[in-house]
């Protein structure tokens, strides 16, 4: 048998992991280290940009779909109009109840006049009325900035057309137009003040129930419908009833000036409603029209264009989309920091 006597001298094969030198080994380990880091980096590089890549592309698209929606707007001639290049007349919107809805009645009137105004081919401005009247104070504020806004541009006239109706705060504000038309079968008029409310105080004494109302002050509960009512207190509501009342019969009378007959026909100012026949004749309006007669025979500039502002419930929707893609775009970079 043949025995292989290792020599302290002799050097171990070098196929032998196990013989390996320890520095051969810490060279190999430092390099893929080193390699692993660069390509975790260069991997989150590549996914940081593609995000925000993603992130921009969101943002451009949102971007153009908002200027077609602003052009198309623009081309149909609705809510602005001032893309019309040929001489027109221009048409507000008067709806509904007086300052009872969401949208501002009188910034909605101003901003449309003003609209009207900046346009050079605007002959003649329309204010479409269709409303049972409503809030005093709204009334009041836009009869005296439809005022302004005449005084400012005395060579383009404002109309009223009264449609269904235009009664109380209606009527109110369209007393500052230069003139009022009305349809024969339109409700015109009402020019008084209402105020009202339930007394239950004889119910409350059949069922042998009694209220409990703590007040500071003599008469903070007036009004409340479980408490009785002091005569003086009935005396107070009359007074504040007759100034508002007051202040409508003089924006009346400042609007109409002498074509109203107040003195021939002591109930105009009585809260009655008239027809159009009827109030054409006290002098609540001056003619027989609606937008079409008046924009044809009296403006001379038959094409109506609609200056009512609009809300742009897609550009709403467009903004809130793009607030949700960059909030959630934010917060993926925030995780991927670890902040």
């Amino acid at each position: 048998m043949n025995y292989h006597i290792r020599r302290d001298n002799d050097s171990p094969a070098p196929s032998d992991p196990q013989h390996i030198p320890s520095a051969s080994y810490a060279e190999n380990s430092w390099e893929r280290q080193t390699l692993r880091e660069l390509l975790l980096a260069s991997q989150q590089e590549q996914r940081r940009a593609r995000l925000w890549r993603n992130v921009w592309r969101g943002v451009v698209v949102l971007m153009v779909l908002s200027v077609l929606v602003s052009l198309r707007s623009c081309g149909s001639g609705g809510g602005d109009g001032k893309s019309v290049s040929a001489d027109h007349t221009a048409m507000i919107e008067l709806n509904g109840e007086i300052g009872g809805g969401y949208q501002d009645q009188v910034a909605m009137l101003r901003e449309g006049m003003e609209d009207a105004y900046d346009n050079k081919r605007v002959k003649g401005i329309i204010i479409r009325a269709n409303s049972p009247g409503g809030s005093p104070v709204t009334a009041n504020t836009a009869f005296a900035e439809i005022r302004r806004l005449k005084a400012q541009h005395p060579k383009i006239p404002v109309y009223v057309v009264t449609e269904d109706m235009c009664a109380s705060g209606c009527y109110y504000i369209a007393a500052a137009a230069d003139k009022i038309y009305a349809d024969p079968s339109s409700l015109v008029g009402s020019i008084g003040v209402i105020g009202g409310g339930f007394d239950f105080t004889g119910l409350m004494d059949k069922l042998g129930i009694k209220r409990r109302l703590r007040t500071a002050g003599d008469n903070k509960g007036m009004g409340d419908p479980f408490s009785p009512e002091t005569p003086e207190q009935q005396a107070m509501w009359q007074a504040m009833l007759k100034d508002i009342h007051n202040e409508f019969i003089r924006a009346v009378k400042t609007g109409r000036g002498n074509r109203l007959l107040d003195k021939q026909y002591p109930d105009v100012f009585s809260g009655r409603i008239y027809t159009g026949l009827e109030a054409q004749k006290v002098g609540l309006v001056d003619d027989f029209g609606n937008i079409y007669s008046v924009a044809r025979e009296v403006i001379q500039a038959p094409e109506i264009v609609d200056y009512t502002p609009q809300d742009d419930n897609f550009s709403r929707l467009l903004s809130r989309r793009l607030s949700s893609q960059v909030e959630e775009s934010v917060r993926q970079i925030i995780e991927e920091k670890g902040w």
